[in-house]
């Protein structure tokens, strides 16, 4: 039999994992798309935090939405807005989103999806970065990895510390608010990394897409861990999916 790939392997347990975020049956998630084909993501709105956040609460209400959710493995031109995602002398700038992003309220909950360890942490705060950022390591089944959080608020990196345990469903950390959220309409940005290679607090969200089969390799799809029904998605005309 061949070997199941991380992916496949973790989806096999996803039965025991707690939900990262708050949802109770019913509760509706709006798939949003950053990508070109998304005409109404004008450049005038991207250099506008305020006019975005705008635009994610207008289509979550519209929507009957509690979260918006930005797919994994997306290539993206929102990521034009901040000079972090670009490359000196006009080289290719990063644009492939490598987690999933939940877009939601200020302050929502953030919860482990299972036992781990705090690994790092920081507050990445450079403008269309990061902002608070907690990384947790994971081990299950004799197999390791880490989970990142990112756009939480400066309030999640208080009375934290590198190697403490957190449990399966502990609260430990909230979605941000601009200032402190890398300048991000409130969300968190949720990835898988395999290897750290040796970084601390931070580890890349996005990728040039010509380095795009290298990183998925080590941030598989987040989807395999999410306890998201996709029986609860909805399209952009309101309809079920």
């Amino acid at each position: 039999m061949a070997t199941k790939n991380f992916e496949e392997w973790l989806s096999d347990h996803r039965a025991a994992f707690a939900p990262v975020v708050p949802l109770i049956p019913g509760d509706r998630l709006l798939p949003l798309d950053f990508t070109e084909s998304n005409r109404e993501l004008t450049g005038d709105m991207l250099r506008d935090t305020d006019a975005f956040i705008r635009y994610i609460n207008d289509k979550l209400a519209a929507a009957g939405a509690r979260y918006g959710i930005g797919g994994y493995n997306e290539h993206r031109t929102i990521y034009s807005r901040s000079s972090v995602f670009d490359a000196p002398g006009g080289a290719e700038p990063r644009r492939l989103h490598l987690g999933v992003d939940i877009w939601g309220r200020p302050y929502t909950k953030v919860m482990a999806p299972l036992d781990g360890i705090v690994h790092s942490f920081a507050f990445n705060q450079a403008f269309g970065d990061y902002g608070a950022t907690i990384i947790l390591s994971h081990h299950l089944d004799g197999r390791s990895f880490h989970t990142l959080y990112g756009h939480l608020s400066l309030n999640s990196l208080q009375n934290i510390q590198e190697g403490e345990r957190i449990a399966a469903g502990d609260v430990f950390a909230q979605f941000g608010i601009p200032f402190e959220n890398g300048q991000w309409p409130p969300h968190l940005h949720f990835q898988l990394v395999l290897d750290m290679e040796g970084r601390k607090g931070d580890y890349p969200g996005v990728c040039r897409f010509s380095e795009r089969e290298r990183y998925l390799a080590n941030s598989p799809d987040p989807d395999a861990l999410l306890n998201i029904n996709a029986e609860a998605y909805i399209n952009e005309n309101g309809s079920d999916l």
